[in-house]
């Protein structure tokens, strides 16, 4: 009885095993893998590429490795690297030995052992950048101490960015700067990277095909910090147009960073057809099924920029326009990839929830892209079943996810860390798909993450019954924050096991600042348990009332005392619950995002001040330090933000003026800490900006668009501000002083003048008011911005520590 019972076990073991790894090893997904490996260039130029890498990250210990590229048979038939020890002839030449089945395999390898046996740190330039000075001297490299360190990857694919990255990051990047991003990439074992750069040089060829002219593509086009939208169909003509020097730059831009990424192994993804068409092709093609868009944030529904046109998918001239596009981009490039996304119905819902019309429409969009390139696979966004759920229910699903044969599809599960969409659609109804974290919104800056649901969510999506789980992802909107998170979420692309978080972060604080140091460890430790610990399922867009000044008529809370209810609101640093009135009907004082004890977090940044004698000439350890204190700060600010409502609302004017003034106090402060870090400088922002103008007209229009995307983002008019206004707040210095410092100021201004005078808050007074001086800031490229840092930032971190919580 016991050996039946036994043999069942195993039998039942061996069953879930097979379950959870068959997407892995399914034929349609290993020949899509292999004809993916076919395009990738050859051994030599992927290890040469690799070199050049080592050459740029450290290059004095350029001949300390050697690389090599080798076969997947080597790992069991999957993609992997071996770290060796050089044990050749002769004491000068190599000592690591590093091999991988591509040249990101190697970097990945190279990467690995550069954390775990040197403690080094490779983060973003703007996080604090890279960390070496503990890799010892070339001749004394740790050794390997068995027969060599072998990892595989559980999953296929380490994907990388969002859609609007390319807006909220790189809009203003030369070639200089995405060179040291593709080799980030390389290093975190990023093989499947968006590719979105200077399509719209493409488009132009294209369209012109279709007789469509420069001056239609001009109302078309948005311009370049708006241009992810404009090719989702948001906007058009917004910011642009797009002048003849930045096509040409950005498509030559977007082969050099192909080029690089093919090198060192990676498989780009490209643009596809989506629908999105000019105007002017209802008269070119008055039969043609193209419907006119809802309006889509626009104030009004202003027709300069609102309301874009969608080819529909079934319509004939659908699939002769993605044809061309597909194979514009091969001529272009070359035939580099056979992956292709689209987001036809991204915020776009079908004009009807019939599945077979919605499985038409998926046919006809993959129709396009296999026209165009007949092993052609559709990378598909899943934000859509997470943001309009209502619509997209199983039967609407299915029929997406199954209208392309097996292994033609794969979905990004876009928001996987907080909210999985693998786990109630039986994995995508069979569909492969890629588990991603979202984490960040508008390239906001926010000390925020849930680093339990990272080290977890991966291996449970991955071992789980019927798994259909082909790799790990990052799909933030803006990149350089939070370089903790990031970390961590590369590494589960290599993890087949889950991580035990305290234990890896003290590894991680170790390799940040270069050595131990037990304060770090424990202010990491309440870190850990507090806000990179968020659980609650709030997206985290940063809604602190200094960078997102709540527009709110704080005057409609007290029409009617008899109606009034008592609200507990958290006031104070030390989590003081005070009793506040306001009138239950109309009561609706924005919350700004808070998930934790921000008495835990003062005393992280106590212990973190406590080490800055120990650690002050550490770049990342400075910029930990002065985000830390930000985050502290800006959460002061909120509460000191509703004690000034509170003392509006019992009309105390005294109380008001002095909170009021606490408040503008705290945004000067922030502005002078933030000024002493190089990476929190509205300045950088901006210069970079008009470094890729050809002519003044040029370097006008990129000040313009690069300030309005910080700020007020679209169009507002007269009392109507933008409706996605500071969705891109930054915490930069200049921007604070000059743009969240006056708009505050108008605000309690008019607040104070309303109980003095005892009238009702004017709130279109004071939008009308705050919105001209916005347009006067987005159109004033006479003001020029530091670029680099100033003042001690351990000192005024100190400083107003003790200055606000003595």
């Amino acid at each position: 009885m016991h050996s039946i019972k036994l043999v069942f076990l195993v039998l039942l073991v061996l069953s879930f095993h097979s379950q959870s790894l068959s997407i892995k090893n399914h034929p349609t997904i290993d020949g899509l893998l292999d004809r993916l490996d076919s395009l990738l260039p050859t051994s030599s130029v992927q290890e040469s590429a690799a070199k050049g890498l080592l050459q740029r990250l450290l290059p004095t210990h350029f001949h300390s490795f050697e690389f090599r590229i080798i076969s997947k048979d080597v790992c069991g038939g999957t993609s992997c690297f071996l770290i060796e020890n050089y044990d050749g002839p002769g004491r000068i030449g190599p000592e690591i030995v590093i091999k991988g089945t591509t040249g990101v395999e190697i970097a990945s390898g190279l990467h690995w052992y550069l954390k775990y046996k040197c403690n080094a740190h490779v983060s973003w330039d703007k996080t604090g950048g890279i960390q070496i000075a503990s890799v010892p001297q070339p001749g004394h490299l740790p050794r390997i101490d068995a027969k060599h360190i072998l990892i595989r990857r559980p999953v296929p694919w380490n994907y990388y960015q969002n859609v609007v990255t390319s807006s909220y990051s790189y809009v203003w990047w030369g070639w200089e700067r995405w060179e040291r991003e593709i080799d980030w990439m390389a290093l975190q074992g990023i093989n499947l990277p968006l590719a979105f750069t200077g399509q719209e040089a493409i488009w132009q060829k294209v369209f012109k095909r279709f007789n469509i002219t420069k001056e239609d593509l001009d109302d078309y086009f948005g311009g370049p910090a708006f241009l992810a939208w404009a090719r989702m169909g948001n906007l058009h003509a917004w910011g642009g147009p797009l002048s003849k020097n930045w096509l040409d730059d950005q498509l030559l831009l977007q082969k050099q960073i192909l080029s690089q990424m093919l090198k060192l192994g990676m498989t780009p993804v490209l643009p596809s057809f989506s629908g999105n068409v000019p105007s002017a092709l209802r008269k070119i093609y008055p039969r043609a099924n193209i419907t006119r868009l809802d309006n889509w944030n626009t104030v009004d529904g202003d027709s300069r920029w609102c309301c874009t046109y969608l080819l529909n998918p079934s319509d004939p001239l659908f699939i002769d326009i993605g044809e061309a596009f597909i194979q514009q981009q091969i001529e272009e490039y070359g035939e580099i990839t056979n992956i292709y996304n689209c987001d036809t119905f991204n915020e776009n819902t079908p004009p009807t929830s019939e599945p077979e019309y919605i499985s038409s429409l998926g046919a006809a969009v993959y129709k396009a892209m296999s026209k165009g390139n007949k092993n052609a696979v559709w990378l598909m966004q899943g934000w859509l079943f997470s943001s309009n759920s209502k619509f997209w229910k199983p039967p609407q699903m299915k029929a997406l996810l199954h209208s392309v044969p097996f292994g033609k599809m794969i979905v990004l599960d876009l928001y996987a860390e907080v909210k999985p969409i693998w786990n109630t659609s039986a994995q995508f109804y069979g569909t492969p798909y890629i588990w991603c974290m979202l984490h960040n919104f508008g390239g906001n800056i926010e000390m925020y993450g849930a680093l339990d649901s990272i080290s977890s969510g991966p291996v449970d999506a991955r071992v789980s019954r019927n798994s259909t789980m082909v790799g790990v992802g990052m799909c933030m909107e803006g990149i350089e924050q939070n370089p903790v998170v990031y970390e961590l979420t590369s590494e589960m692309a290599f993890r087949d096991e889950k991580v035990d978080v305290q234990k890896w972060l003290k590894s991680y604080a170790r390799r940040r600042y270069m050595k131990e140091n037990h304060q770090i460890e424990a202010a990491w430790e309440i870190l850990y348990h507090t806000v990179y610990n968020c659980t609650d399922g709030i997206a985290d867009h940063n809604t602190d009332f200094i960078v997102k000044l709540p527009d709110w008529d704080p005057s409609s809370s007290v029409q009617d005392e008899s109606k009034q209810t008592e609200y507990m609101i958290s006031t104070g640093p030390y989590e003081i619950k005070r009793r506040v009135l306001f009138q239950d009907k109309s009561y609706s004082v924005p919350k700004a995002h808070l998930w934790y004890s921000t008495k835990e977090v003062i005393q992280a940044l106590k212990l973190f001040l406590e080490a800055g004698d120990e650690l002050s000439r550490s770049l990342t350890y400075r910029y930990d330090m002065v985000d830390l204190t930000r985050q502290v700060l800006s959460k002061l600010a909120n509460q000191v933000y509703i004690e000034a409502v509170t003392a509006f609302v019992k009309k105390d004017i005294g109380s008001l003026g002095q909170l009021s003034d606490k408040f503008l106090e705290l945004i000067k402060d922030m502005d002078v800490l933030l000024a002493s870090d190089d990476n929190f400088l509205l300045g950088t922002w901006l210069e970079s900006a008009k470094k890729l103008a050809r002519n003044g007209d040029e370097r006008k229009q990129y000040e313009w668009n690069a300030r309005t995307q910080v700020t007020m983002w679209y169009d507002s008019k007269d009392v109507n501000q933008s409706k996605l206004h500071d969705y891109a707040n930054k915490f930069w210095s200049g921007l604070l002083e000059d743009y969240y410092l006056p708009r505050a100021r108008l605000y309690f201004n008019e607040m104070l003048k309303s109980l003095r005078d005892k009238k009702k808050f004017k709130v279109e007074k004071w939008r009308r008011e705050w919105i001209m001086m916005s347009h006067k800031w987005q159109q004033s490229p006479s003001e020029v911005y530091s670029v680099k840092a100033k003042g001690d930032a351990l000192a005024i971190s100190r400083h107003l520590l003790s200055k606000y919580f003595p």
